[in-house]
């Protein structure tokens, strides 16, 4: 905990699985133990702090950039009154603006100052978050740097933890996708894309900034600009047709307005059940007022509890394998989409179901999401699949539970 305390004060967004009663008290003390954290890191030396930056100019093309650019950079901070190198550095994107800012500071206490706006030269999707593989949606949410590929099909590429702790639990068990990354060459299927001179600036900025220690650079990942008011008139709109995704889109902004108050990157938590908790701030429940509806009946787990195989060698397998199963899934959400609620364009539902040892799929519920008239029909939809390969533990086939996101959204074409 004192770590990843540490690691929030050098900028990043803390991404810190809790639950309950542990969620005020958290929030509650974090701060303090960042601030202890850092001063007994900071008590220590800083050993080879350029060997990062080193081993980056080990790459022919890198080496170059730096020759370039180096110079360049450091005269245009001078001009802003900053300093260069910056230790600690933030970065947040917008979807609909367009637009990629970095943020910069030197020490841990003072507040960040906006070195430059990019301009995000290509975008795919639509807003709202990622949920799967393929579906060309640049994520949303509190993600960090975790790659520097030099030798990037895209000219220079910094990669994105994504899926984090929220996507994971929220986002196709089997297929979330990744590879997310800012780079150059400015096409994208999913990632943000600048031009090669400002990927070459980023990649300099944040090549200093991971050599002086900041591990994890924060990188946001908003929908819009919350102070536009054109921007904001446009997702209100959105959100009306997109009901689900008002939730998130309310949290990003509460992380937007706690950046914008106080130039400090918000420290953000992750709840059971996949939800963002923001700095300050409780979480957001949306209530919706739905027609009352007759419960669908409790269901009995037909193999107990106990008899279900927690560890196992083989994954239970579809017929005809993983692009199957995948292409089951694509056709039950279509099927399902007339059972949308009136004015709902797209659900996403958690499915647990078990296959026995047989291969036979013997239960189905919907854990999450959709309305009794969906989960109903998809429950069933579950339990009528074919006989699957059965999960394998010790050579022996063996009864075991799985976990599964489907989306059931209109087609633009209907």
């Amino acid at each position: 905990m004192i770590f990843a305390g540490a690691k929030t004060a050098y900028g990043i967004c803390a991404m810190i699985m809790v639950s309950g009663k542990l969620q005020s008290i958290l929030m509650k003390k974090l701060k303090s133990i960042v601030v202890t954290s850092v001063v007994l890191l900071l008590s220590f030396p800083v050993i080879g702090q350029n060997s990062f930056v080193d081993y980056q100019k080990s790459f022919a093309k890198v080496a170059d950039v730096f020759r370039r650019k180096e110079d360049t950079l450091r005269k245009q901070f001078e001009t802003k009154g900053l300093i260069w190198p910056a230790k600690y550095i933030y970065i947040r994107s917008f979807k609909y603006d367009s637009q990629l800012e970095v943020w910069v500071k030197n020490s841990i206490r003072e507040p960040f100052k906006l070195f430059k706006t990019y301009k995000v030269c290509a975008m795919a999707g639509s807003l709202g978050p990622k949920r799967m593989a393929g579906d060309y949606q640049v994520p949303e949410g509190f993600y960090y740097i975790n790659e520097f590929k030099p030798n990037s099909t895209y000219h220079l590429s910094l990669g994105l933890n994504y899926p984090n702790a929220s996507d994971r639990m929220l986002s196709d068990s089997l297929y979330p996708g990744g590879d997310i990354y800012i780079h150059g060459s400015c096409v994208t299927e999913g990632c943000i894309p600048i031009t090669d001179d400002q990927i070459e600036d980023l990649y300099v900025i944040t090549s200093y900034a991971r050599a002086m220690g900041q591990d994890y650079i924060p990188v946001h990942i908003f929908p819009i600009q919350f102070n536009n008011a054109a921007s904001v008139n446009y997702l209100e709109n959105f959100l009306r047709i997109y009901r689900n995704y008002k939730p998130l889109a309310r949290n990003l902004e509460a992380a937007y307005n706690y950046f914008e108050r106080n130039r400090q990157v918000p420290v953000v938590m992750v709840s059971s059940n996949g939800q963002y908790l923001i700095e300050d701030k409780p979480p957001i429940v949306e209530k919706v007022v739905k027609e009352k509806r007759n419960p669908l009946p409790e269901k009995t787990i037909p193999i107990p509890e106990h008899e279900l195989a927690k560890v196992i060698n083989h994954q239970p397998v579809y017929p005809g394998g993983p692009k199957a199963f995948q292409h089951f899934l694509e056709e039950t959400g279509k099927e399902l989409v007339p059972f949308l609620d009136e004015g709902q364009k797209a659900a996403y539902l958690v499915v647990d179901y078990i296959i026995d040892k047989d291969g036979k799929p013997v239960y189905a519920r919907v854990v999450k999401g959709g309305n009794d008239d969906i989960n109903e029909r998809l429950e069933k939809k579950f339990e009528s699949m074919p006989k699957w390969k059965p999960a394998i533990r010790q050579e022996q086939p063996v009864a075991f539970k799985l976990k599964q996101t489907i989306v059931i959204e209109v087609s633009p074409k209907s």
